[in-house]
């Protein structure tokens, strides 16, 4: 296995896979696991990057990164795109492709960075896909030989493995949900007669492959073209019924259409071309409707979450009217104290419920997100944290960064949020630190504690909503687990993304990754 790097480091790799057996046979796997087995793909196949992206409940996310792709960890991936499920369903199980063919899948944000091409290998667990193992590089000619090929089917069945022993694994709770094999997908050809048809679906649309599979495509198609740029290809007609609808840009940036069927189901559609072939790739599932599962539970921890500092705040309040003569200057002092405590803490929580209804209700306009200062907008933030936290947060901040694409007001909750968790998750609220920076496509921020740290099975459980560290009788922290579901939320929408990971020597290391706003302007000079 060489290429232009050189010879492939054998004692690296061979180093490596002794660790993870040794991981596996003791017990252990999980995230750490499987973050080596990244770090071996890297030894392995000569590329400059590697990374492994976990199916998660409606897309994919990277759970685990290295080298030139380490700036990834916790970026979601829409991984029911019809153009990377042709890519990883089309052809042999290690596919080799251009960042180009993924267009607005994330090809631009790779290019920017250095990286032209990559090789990919999907994960199953038995005979369910949990994943994908990819390898980027950053040459635009070179093609992947037979040994790096194979290095990254045998690291795609370790993967497999580790997933399959469930020791900490998948990563995101529940299981790896969505299969995009197990996804109602077609194969068109380019005159829209349908050459694929899976089980799924038949079974969503009541149509048999028998029936399908040579006959025009049933629904309407959104315009779509190869991922790399060309003609557009005109919706086809319904013979099946009911009403359509073109719906706005996908999570990806491609076309989504809407289309009511005749029984009354409601279903999105997108395609695309399939990568060096006119065969057109097309994805469609159920319409999910807002769901109403949680809201019990949301009202009655935050109703339990309100009541807390309210009764307090009465308390104190109630104390200093009725014995205010009484009270001691110090005294008097220590109530007006825990008071202004408690309503700092009352207006977070506020704050964080009218975003979570807001959130759900507008989930964000690209015409909102502006160019603004991050080291501005971080110092101002700094500001509003209460005095406690002040003291125990380290600002090493540079004099100027490049300006940051997004909603400047959110950046202050963001902050809070970290820095509240900092220290919670500490003894004697330990100082946490505070830095920034930037890379050709992306502006960050990372607040870095010396706390009780995180377990790598939980770096993703976090971000979910009502999650809590400490459950039942052994919760002796305040919190509905709204904080970071919440981060992620605003954060996404803003075209960034959010993650958490072991500090190296104890504690956590929260960042937070924001669009640079010149970054468009960096791809084309």
């Amino acid at each position: 296995m060489v290429d232009a790097r050189g010879p492939v480091d054998a004692t690296a790799v061979f180093g490596g896979l002794a660790e993870i057996a040794e991981q596996l046979a003791t017990g252990d796997g999980g995230l750490p696991a499987l973050q080596r087995t990244v770090d071996v793909t890297v030894d392995a196949t000569g590329a400059a990057g590697a990374a492994f992206v976990e199916y998660g409940h409606d897309s994919g996310r990277v759970v685990a990164a290295a080298g030139a792709l380490d700036w990834s960890l916790g970026r979601p991936v829409d991984l029911i795109h019809p153009t990377l499920r042709g890519l990883l369903q089309y052809g042999s199980r290690v596919r080799e492709f251009p960042v180009d063919l993924l267009g607005t899948v994330g090809g631009e944000h790779l290019r920017g960075r250095g990286l032209h091409r990559f090789v990919a290998a999907e994960v199953t667990a038995g005979k369910t896909a949990v994943g994908v193992l990819v390898g980027g590089y950053r040459d635009t000619e070179g093609t992947a030989g037979a040994g790096e090929r194979a290095a990254l089917a045998f690291l795609a069945g370790l993967v497999g493995l580790q997933y399959s022993l469930g020791r900490g694994l998948p990563i995101h709770d529940g299981g790896p949900v969505l299969d995009p094999v197990g996804e109602p997908f077609a194969l068109l050809d380019a005159d829209h007669l349908v050459r694929t048809w899976n089980p799924a679906a038949a079974l969503l649309t009541a149509r048999s492959p028998e029936a399908a599979i040579g006959e025009p495509w049933p629904f309407p198609l959104p315009s779509t073209s190869p991922a790399a740029g060309g003609g557009s290809l005109a919706g086809g007609g319904s013979l099946a019924g009911g009403d359509s609808l073109t719906g706005g840009g996908s999570p990806a940036g491609g076309e989504i259409v809407e289309h009511q069927m005749a029984c009354g189901t409601w279903i999105q559609i997108r395609a695309a071309t399939v990568p060096g072939s006119t065969d057109i790739a097309v994805s469609f599932h159920a319409r999910a409707d807002q769901p109403s599962d949680g809201r019990d539970l949301f009202i009655a921890l935050t109703g339990h979450e309100l009541r807390t500092p309210i009764t307090v705040i009465r308390g104190y309040a109630d104390t200093l009217v009725e014995h205010w003569e009484s009270l001691d200057e110090g005294s008097r002092r220590e109530a007006v104290y825990v008071v202004g405590q408690r309503a700092r803490e009352l207006s977070r929580l506020v704050d964080r419920l009218l975003n979570a209804v807001g959130d759900e209700a507008n989930p964000g306009d690209a015409s909102a997100l502006l160019p603004f200062d991050l080291i501005d907008t971080l110092t101002t933030a700094v500001d509003d944290l209460s005095p406690e936290q002040r003291r125990t947060l380290a600002v090493s901040l540079p004099q100027c960064l490049p300006k940051a694409l997004g909603e400047r007001a959110t950046l202050a909750t963001i902050l809070a949020e970290f820095v509240t968790n900092a220290g919670k998750y500490s003894l004697n609220w330990v100082e946490a630190d505070l830095t920034a920076g930037a890379d050709e496509q992306s502006v960050w921020f990372r607040v870095a504690d010396r706390g009780i740290g995180i377990r790598p099975e939980h770096v993703e459980r976090a971000f979910e909503r009502f999650w809590q560290l400490e459950t039942g009788d052994q919760r002796t922290r305040g919190g509905v687990g709204l904080g970071l579901y919440l981060v992620r939320r605003i954060v996404e929408r803003q075209h960034g993304w959010v993650s958490l990971r072991p500090r190296q020597g104890g504690g956590t290391i929260a960042e937070v990754r924001l669009p640079r706003a010149d970054a468009d302007a960096l791809g084309e000079a």
